[in-house]
């Protein structure tokens, strides 16, 4: 009877057990149930970028690159030219192109115009409440407004601020200052003189500040082209077995909202946009030798970040050759009417006859009459208070710099 009693005892107790474990799996099940919608309901994470995006390169398209890795969807802000202006200086190009160049970002999702140049409280709010941002990037290097301020410290202190790492070797006041240098080395004439910059600019060879020292002096491109970089900017994909692939080339030097524009028309005529970038010679020998202002490399990235942009030559050759024609299965070759070096059609040798031999070539009006020497031409005009712009950005720095040492005890 003892052992009878021992084992209903044993019985009853795994009894319990069974039902306490099935009760708990119920409950947890349940628990599952009540959180899968909402998990179903997850929205897109939204990150929010801005800047004045003025003389736009590669290196702002590597900082939206890395903005929009950092969520689903980027918004991106573009500041108005009144605020450039009380914080910066003059910009070289309005909002209007600047915008251009922005949407034609394939990173960027949506654009906001006239954006302020500092995050104020009540933008912040409006970020957070009417675009459903949940965090704003901004790159390491410093944005510091007139009073010595940082322009970012209102999300920072909230939580909700994301940085990212800034592209080294360029910018825009870089930009500038090559420009500059490249108009002053024309002007004082030498081919000696012209080569020896040309060298300097396609091999990323170091030049100190006009005068012969440093400080806000010009600089030449510091790029270095990695392959790595290359991949990121790609698309990765080629062409559909049946795609009609359009063929398009050209310096794309200074990458502006005139290439963007006569891209995304070149685009809608095919199903894959193949892009030709010519050879720092090739533009030299066809538009002087203080050209390209921007290096075969960098004017490949600038085009590559383009969202019309499928897939680009990396120095293609200036005349378009049957076999070029037959080994990219090119249907049709397109050329824009605004362009610096169109005087190609009164040479002996076109580069565009065997394509037009083979009725696949069609000329494009440009929707915009922009050229790199626009650009140039609008740096020169005013270059004493784009000078005063790029000495005051130095002086902001180098001061923000010094207070960051003395905080931090370095």
């Amino acid at each position: 009877m003892g052992s009878e009693g021992e084992n209903g005892h044993l019985s009853s107790r795994i009894l319990a057990s069974w039902l306490i474990g099935g009760l708990v799996i119920a409950v947890s099940l349940l628990g599952f149930n009540f959180a899968l919608p909402k998990n179903r309901k997850k929205r897109p994470v939204r990150v929010y970028m801005d800047g004045c995006f003025d003389m736009m390169h590669y290196g702002h398209c590597n900082a939206l690159r890395q903005a929009r890795a950092l969520g689903d969807q980027l918004v991106v802000g573009v500041v108005s030219d009144a605020e450039i202006i009380a914080n910066k200086g003059p910009p070289v190009t309005p909002l209007s192109e600047r915008m251009i160049m922005v949407s034609g970002v394939k990173w960027v999702d949506e654009v906001i115009p006239d954006a302020p140049y500092a995050i104020t409280e009540d933008f912040m709010r409006k970020l957070f409440d009417e675009y459903n941002i949940d965090y704003i990037i901004h790159g390491d290097d410093p944005c510091i407004l007139p009073d010595g301020t940082d322009a970012y410290a209102l999300a920072k202190k909230v939580g909700r601020y994301k940085q990212i790492k800034r592209t080294e070797g360029v910018s825009s006041t870089d930009i500038v200052g090559r420009m500059l240098l490249c108009v002053r080395e024309r002007s004082t004439g030498g081919s000696h003189n012209h080569s020896s910059l040309q060298r300097q600019f396609s091999h990323g060879h170091s030049h100190k500040s006009e005068d012969g020292g440093s400080g806000s002096g010009t600089r030449i491109s510091h790029f270095l082209p990695t392959s790595r970089r290359i991949v990121q900017f790609s698309n990765g994909k080629g062409p559909g077995q049946d795609a009609r692939i359009v063929y398009i080339d050209g310096a794309f030097d200074l990458f502006h909202a005139g290439h963007v524009e006569i891209l995304r028309l070149a685009r809608g005529l095919g199903d894959f946009l193949l892009v030709g970038i010519h050879t720092d010679q090739t533009v030299s020998a066809n538009r002087g030798a203080h050209r390209p202002i921007m290096n075969l490399h960098e004017r490949s990235l600038s085009v590559l970040a383009c969202r019309y942009v499928d897939e680009v030559i990396i120095g293609a050759p200036y005349e378009v050759s049957k076999d070029m024609i037959t080994t990219f299965n090119i249907s049709l070759v397109v050329h824009g009417t605004v362009a610096e070096d169109n005087d190609y059609q009164k040479e002996e040798r076109n580069p565009y006859s065997v394509p037009i031999s083979l009725g696949i070539s069609k000329i494009l009006e440009s929707p915009l009459d922009i050229t790199t020497s626009t650009i140039i031409k609008r740096i020169v005009s005013n270059h004493e208070a784009y000078q005063r712009r790029n000495e005051k950005k130095a002086e902001s720095e180098r001061r923000y710099y010094e207070d960051k040492s003395y905080v931090s005890g370095d």
